[in-house]
């Protein structure tokens, strides 16, 4: 039976073993990650695909005292200033958008014993993010203005292969729209141009398992809601 497997097959439930364990990390061990390790993240995720290969993405990744100093400007940030991304935020969540959303927060905040309606706890957990939940490192992605929409999507695109680059060697992240809701701030922190726009940070390191957070899980539509076949 084994001889039937392809080596395509053999990529492709590769590829399926980490998009099935690759999660939201909520809460990580202190323990920094290897310089070599990063290097190897970074160096596998600059062959994502990207609009007539403008390779868009900058990253600032911090480590050791620069994460916490950070982590403490962002802190101080999100407590005085109103957030003002680059990119607006989503203009309204409707319909199974808004379902999912729902479905998502509630879980989450279930999972830390954050009942319904608890929106002190919330606001709470919501300061988490720039915390970067303890994370050792955070990867802050910037694309140039000019290239607006397109050099998102290619940013996009980009976050998702260093998520899956560093679970692969069995790192941990969170992609966190939070931390582009102060761009002007990021780019003083970190001395970058006023043309760079903040598309979002990761945070990452290693897996605290213990943390209550990282047993959620969210759910994914069926192909079968989101495909729609056109056929002869």
């Amino acid at each position: 039976m084994n001889d039937l497997i392809t080596p395509e097959h053999q990529d492709f439930h590769a590829l399926e073993r980490l998009y099935a364990s690759r999660f939201s990390c909520r809460g990580f061990r202190q323990r920094p990650v290897p310089r070599e390790t990063i290097e190897e993240i970074v160096q596998l995720a600059q062959r994502t695909a990207s609009w007539c290969n403008a390779q868009p993405w900058r990253l600032v990744i911090t480590t050791g005292a620069a994460t916490d100093r950070f982590r403490e400007v962002m802190l101080q940030a999100a407590e005085r200033e109103p957030a003002a991304p680059d990119f607006p935020w989503p203009r309204e969540y409707r319909g199974v958008y808004q379902e999912r959303r729902r479905e998502c927060g509630l879980g989450l905040y279930a999972s830390v014993g954050i009942a319904k309606g608890d929106r002190e706890a919330s606001a709470r957990q919501g300061m988490e993010n720039y915390r970067f939940f303890g994370a050792p490192h955070v990867a802050m992605v910037t694309s140039d203005e000019a290239l607006g929409v397109y050099g998102a999507i290619d940013c996009g695109a980009y976050v998702g292969s260093f998520m899956l680059a560093a679970r692969s060697l069995g790192v941990a992240c969170i992609a966190q729209a939070a931390l582009a809701s102060r761009p002007a701030v990021v780019r003083q922190h970190f001395g970058l141009p006023k043309d760079r726009v903040v598309i979002c940070g990761i945070s990452f390191g290693y897996e605290a398992s213990s943390h209550p957070a990282n047993g959620f899980r969210t759910s994914r539509a069926s192909a079968a809601d989101v495909v729609t076949w056109v056929n002869d």
